[in-house]
Formats: structure tokens, C-alpha cells, sequence
């Protein structure tokens, strides 16, 4: 039968002996206390030898009457404690050193502000390089399957084409001609102050065919496409069959990654035409019913005063946005780890990125373009 633990004095020695469990914990921290409240304590070289059964709780009570230091320091050097026991007290010990030598130093709020912007710059910075790196190995295995064209995977190609693009059809038709509505009802309510309504109509057709065909096409393919992407990937990783493909010789990027990228360059550029048109529609529409501008001065206008440039400024985007969109996407699945929770904090991240990456891409194009002059 057990005894329960105590402490003795003999000699030079501290005795640490019996069960140092739970159940004797608060006989044995009245001990530890009055231990430590005796100054000659320190004098006695602990044996820890006599020690019959031991849990975390007792390996904190040693912790603290010895101190984390002496105690890891003791259990490298105790030749007569039982292997699974030594690790027991130099865990307890490490975790309870650990606090104390890690504690953060307090400063000013301004330090910690300051000190949070940089880990979050940092943060920020490690993604952007992990994303460069992930968009150059799915060019190199683009241009490595190019030239063979038994590598071409047309079956997932045409069905994500299927899924990111005529799926998201009439949402982003929707979607466009409400918003043209809603901007020709704006410019007409500010250009009727200058007798300039007929003008709604320019406004309606440059703001779609340059920025919002475009920018509401790669917002609503970024909310809806990328988290797609990224928890179909996640998924996979979650149930290994990303590492069974690796274990096969087969490479995920060329299987999983390159398809739903290439179906999204080709879907995206067909969604921006077709939110341009209505878009423009919805607009020419509240001419028509609210403006009492006509449909042959709105077609008249859109041929002589809407150049060009302005189309292949907005489609030309299209590609860039959905390369961006499609590679996040994939990345953060590529990234989630084997828990749901884990798959629902990257599909989430996969949404916020591509959006912000759109707008901050269309922003440095838009400035690009107002300097060349296009």
C-alpha cells in the first residue's frame, strides 16, 4: 500500500517521498509551504528517489519548492528516477520556466501598437512571397505541359468552365444591370442640376465597359469561385488524397491547380462582356423609362462617343484578376490543415485576399491607364 507523500529532513538531504498525486495535493502544498518558509531549505540537496508515484500536479508542487531551473537541472543528473518520471518533471519544469522567461516586457501603447503593425507587415509579407512562389511553380508546370498535349486535362478543364462560368451567369447579369440602374438614377439626379442628362448615358457605358463589368464579375467570382476552390482542396488535404496523388508520382499542381486556373481565365473574361452588356442595359433602361432619352440617341451616343479603348481597357483586365482570384484560391486549400475548422478559416481568407488583391490590382491599373492615356 502507498504512503502519501512527505517531505524529511536527514542529514543533508531533502527527502521527497510517498504519493505526490491529486488526491494528497493539499496536505502536500501545506509542506511545500512551510519547506519553503524554512531558510536552511535551500542548504539540502533534494533526492527524489524515494518518490512512489507522481502526477503533473505533484511535479508542479516539486517545481515550485525546488525551483523549474534546479528541477530540469536535477532530472538530467537523477540517475535513479524511472525514465517516464524524469520526463514527467522536466516537462512540468520547462512549462513552468517557460512563462517567466518569456513574458513579454511592457511598454507604452504606442510600442505595442507599433510592435502589432509590424508582426501583421511581416504576416502580410511571408504570404505575398508564399504567393509568388506558388503562382511561378504553376507557370513552370504550365509551360512544362504545353508542348504535350496528352497532358491537357480537357474533362476537369470544361467542367470547371461549366462550374466558375455558366453557373455564374445570370447571377453577374443580375447583379450588373441592377448596379447600372442604380448609377444611371445617380448621374442622373447630379447632371439634371446642369441641364446634362443625356450624358447618363457616357457615364453608364465608360464606368462598365472600364471598371465595373469587370470589378463586380471578379468580386462576385472571388466570393463565389475561390472559396469553392479552396474548400474542395482543403477537403482533399483533409482526407489525404492530395498526398495519395504525391505518393502515385502524379503532381497535384498539373491535376488539381492548373484546370481550375485555366477555367477561370477563360470564364472570367465571358462574365466581364457579359455584366458590360447589362449593365449598360440596365442603364439605358432608366434613360429610356426616366430620362425620356430614346433608344436610337442612346445607340447613337454609345457608336460616336464611346471610343474603343475603353472595351479592351475593362476586358484586358479580366485575365490578370482571374489568374489572381484562382491562384489564392488554391493556395490557401493547399495551406488548410486536416480539420473543418482549419478549412473554414482559409476559405474565409481565400475570399477576403482575392478581393482585396482585385481591388488593389484595379486601383494600379486604373492609374497606370490614366497616365498612358488610355
Amino acid at each position: 500500500m502507498s504512503s502519501p507523500g512527505q517531505l524529511d529532513f536527514e542529514a543533508d538531504r531533502l527527502v521527497v517521498s510517498g504519493d505526490w498525486t491529486l488526491p494528497n495535493y493539499a496536505r502536500l502544498k501545506q509542506a511545500v509551504t512551510a519547506a519553503l518558509a524554512s531558510p536552511e531549505a535551500a542548504d539540502y540537496a533534494p533526492d527524489l528517489t524515494s518518490i512512489e508515484a507522481l502526477d503533473t500536479s505533484g511535479a508542479s508542487l516539486l517545481a515550485e519548492l525546488l525551483g523549474a531551473q534546479k528541477l530540469a537541472e536535477l532530472t538530467d543528473h537523477a540517475s535513479g528516477l524511472p525514465p517516464e518520471r524524469r520526463d514527467l518533471l522536466r516537462l512540468v519544469a520547462d512549462a513552468m520556466a517557460r512563462p517567466d522567461e518569456e513574458l513579454p516586457r511592457q511598454g507604452s501603447a504606442l510600442l505595442v501598437f507599433l510592435a502589432r503593425v509590424g508582426r501583421q507587415v511581416e504576416h502580410y509579407w511571408d504570404q505575398q512571397r508564399l504567393l509568388m512562389g506558388f503562382t511561378g511553380q504553376i507557370l513552370a508546370t504550365m509551360f512544362a505541359i504545353l508542348p504535350t498535349p496528352r497532358r491537357w486535362r480537357m474533362t476537369p478543364l470544361v467542367a470547371h468552365i461549366h462550374q466558375t462560368g455558366l453557373n455564374a451567369l445570370p447571377i453577374v447579369a443580375l447583379l450588373t444591370f441592377l448596379v447600372g440602374a442604380v448609377v444611371a438614377f445617380l448621374g442622373a439626379t447630379i447632371l439634371d442640376d446642369f441641364g446634362a442628362t443625356i450624358y447618363t448615358v457616357n457615364l453608364v457605358a465608360f464606368s462598365f465597359l472600364r471598371e465595373f463589368g469587370v470589378l463586380l464579375a471578379a468580386i462576385l467570382l472571388a466570393g463565389r469561385t475561390a472559396s469553392a476552390f479552396t474548400a474542395q482542396l482543403g477537403s482533399m488535404k483533409a482526407n489525404e488524397e492530395i498526398d495519395a496523388l504525391r505518393t502515385f508520382g502524379l503532381s497535384p499542381i498539373e491535376l488539381l491547380v492548373v484546370p481550375r486556373v485555366l477555367a477561370m481565365v477563360v470564364s472570367l473574361p465571358i462574365l466581364t462582356f457579359v455584366g458590360m452588356i447589362s449593365g449598360i442595359i440596365g442603364g439605358s433602361l432608366v434613360c429610356v423609362l426616366v430620362l425620356d432619352i430614346s433608344v436610337p440617341q442612346i445607340l447613337n451616343i454609345l457608336e460616336t462617343k464611346v471610343r474603343a479603348i475603353h472595351f479592351f481597357v475593362g476586358i484586358g483586365k479580366a485575365p490578370v484578376f482571374a489568374f489572381v482570384i484562382a491562384v489564392i484560391g488554391c493556395l490557401e486549400g493547399f495551406k488548410a490543415r486536416g480539420s473543418a475548422e482549419s478549412v473554414g478559416e482559409h476559405t474565409t481568407s481565400a475570399v477576403v485576399q482575392s478581393i482585396f488583391m482585385v481591388i488593389l490590382l484595379d486601383s494600379i491599373a486604373a492609374i497606370f491607364f490614366m497616365e498612358m492615356g488610355w
